[in-house]
């Protein structure tokens, strides 16, 4: 009998019950905004930003209403302004060069690897060619590039980097938790993302002026003090007169659900990388099929799987998807003439003029990818990768 997986791809585990139980007392007293407290009282987003300080080792960090929310809020914090270009990823999701358009400032792609990572080679030049001074970098599906080089050739050109780390949370390279090599680390806490509040996002960083304009960006008004890891009140004296309010704001419910998250996040990293490493075993030498190669210095968090059929044909490609889908696989082709679903390509965003990267475009044609949600077993994942490989094969064989 042929095999088909019956659960659901797009599943998430339950909030713990200590986080149901902290929302159900926000509920109750009803002061769900970030600065309506109760004398002598903390709220859960001040201990929550806290905690999540403590958990990257950063001097500062702020909660936001989304991880877009943050980029944006980011790039303000760092001085980018209208008609300024800004560095990013040909390979990423549409809120990168969203939050960079949305200033008015201008994204200026680089190029991908078969890692699935920027292409270092393509940075440097282009570093020098477009004479951006930031960079706002894309750990795009959780794969993590040398970063090491990378901060190298910024430092190098004084080119200032943001990391996006909506699918790093928890990850790190070289032993240095991902976000924490550049100015600033941007997070989110979607619900398809490594902690889940429906939406909302985190900012780190250790520079005092940073934090402090994106403390004010996020609408404290002149409550800054309310905050437990912002800085100190002499860090606001002209930044609070200077900075607009653009309002994005973490409230007290999502807080309290995530503060229990955080404290088991490492034990769910684990969970999510051997699930990982189930599937990438089941696929391994699969004919016609290229896993992606992970450095030994990246820890990632597995939450999703990719892997490449390069050089196929749209149609063929489009074969293993059908065939895997009527077998109850779910898989994501980002090479689509069209994009479903969400636009995950450079070339998806005509609102940006950009140069075609042929050596690139192979790469992005031939990547599939698939969400791990923990609701899956281990067995479920080795049940998926026979699928998968099963598929590939047929379909490669009858080429």
């Amino acid at each position: 009998m042929t095999e088909r997986f019956t659960g659901s791809f797009t599943q998430q585990e339950p909030i713990p019950d200590e986080g149901i139980a902290a929302a159900l007392a926000v509920l109750r007293h009803g002061r769900l905004h970030r600065y309506n407290t109760a004398p002598g009282e903390l709220s859960e987003t001040a201990l929550l930003e806290q905690e999540f300080a403590g958990f990257t080792g950063a001097a500062y960090a702020l909660a936001v209403a989304s991880g877009g929310y943050a980029l944006g809020c980011a790039l303000r914090a760092v001085g980018v302004c209208p008609g300024d270009k800004v560095l990013t990823n040909a390979f990423t999701l549409a809120p990168v060069p969203g939050a960079i358009a949305a200033l008015g400032a201008v994204p200026v792609f680089v190029g991908v690897t078969e890692r699935l990572v920027i292409d270092l080679d393509d940075l440097a030049l282009k570093v020098q060619s477009s004479g951006a001074k930031v960079l706002m970098l894309s750990h795009m599906r959780g794969h993590i590039c040398d970063m090491d080089a990378l901060m190298a050739i910024c430092d190098a050109a004084d080119v200032t980097v943001i990391e996006d780390c909506a699918h790093t949370m928890g990850a790190s390279w070289n032993g240095v938790p991902s976000g924490r090599h550049g100015a600033v680390g941007c997070y989110s806490t979607q619900t398809y993302k490594h902690m889940n509040s429906g939406e909302g996002g985190f900012l780190v960083t250790d520079d005092a002026e940073i934090a402090a304009r994106a403390v004010m960006l996020s609408g404290s008004y002149m409550l800054y003090e309310r905050h437990l890891a912002a800085p100190p009140p002499e860090a606001f004296a002209e930044v609070k007169y200077m900075t607009p309010n653009v309002s994005g704001r973490m409230d007290n419910l999502r807080a309290a659900i995530l503060r229990p998250q955080l404290a088991s996040l490492g034990a769910q990293v684990a969970r999510w990388n051997a699930r990982y490493a189930v599937v990438e075993a089941g696929l391994a030498d699969t004919p016609g099929l290229t896993l992606v190669a992970r450095d030994p210095k990246e820890v990632p968090v597995g939450s999703s799987f990719q892997f490449l059929l390069l050089d196929w044909s749209d149609e063929a490609i489009a074969e293993v998807l059908r065939r895997c889908a009527a077998r109850g696989v779910e898989l994501k082709w980002f090479g689509g003439a069209e994009p479903t679903g969400f636009t995950s390509r450079y070339d998806s965003w005509r609102y940006v003029e950009a140069e075609r990267m042929p050596a690139s475009d192979r790469i992005l044609k031939g990547i599939v990818d698939m969400r791990l949600p923990l609701t899956f077993s281990e067995e479920d994942c080795a049940l998926i990768a026979r699928i998968v490989r099963a598929e590939v094969c047929a379909v490669y064989q009858a080429g």
